[in-house]
């Protein structure tokens, strides 16, 4: 035999009452993001959205290591063109040279790297040319 409520006595759990009052003290006024709609709602459903969205705000990427390599040369090629000083883009270009031989002595697994070291001296002109412009 199942226990009926009497008209009109409603139930409050233990965390029905603290929400309640927390509402009741103004603890949920004026919160970050209240009122607006949810990011991504019209986005289909990925179990692992939260990890994705993470890896995007940290900054962390989950490629195969040869395709980070070529976006590290991107990245290098690019900070040797803002470098201040010769003596800097030398440097950038030499660490970069250093680790695309590495990856060439043992390939990682993945795609093919198709990349070799760059020409420092051409590097260089193209820096020199660049800011003489």
């Amino acid at each position: 035999m199942t226990e009926r409520k009497p008209p009109g006595v409603t139930f409050e759990s233990w965390v029905d009452r603290q929400i309640r009052e927390a509402a009741e003290r103004g603890e949920f006024d004026n919160l970050p993001g209240a009122g607006k709609p949810l990011p991504d709602l019209d986005q289909p459903y990925d179990e692992l959205w939260w990890v994705k969205r993470k890896m995007r705000r940290e900054g962390v990427s989950c490629l195969p290591p040869v395709l980070a390599l070529r976006k590290e040369a991107e990245d290098a090629l690019a900070a040797a063109s803002r470098a201040r000083t010769e003596a800097q883009v030398r440097q950038i270009v030499a660490e970069l040279n250093e680790r695309i031989r590495e990856a060439l002595k043992s390939p990682p697994p993945g795609p093919p790297l198709r990349l070799t070291p760059f020409d420092v001296e051409r590097v260089v002109r193209d820096w020199r040319t660049r800011r003489s412009g």
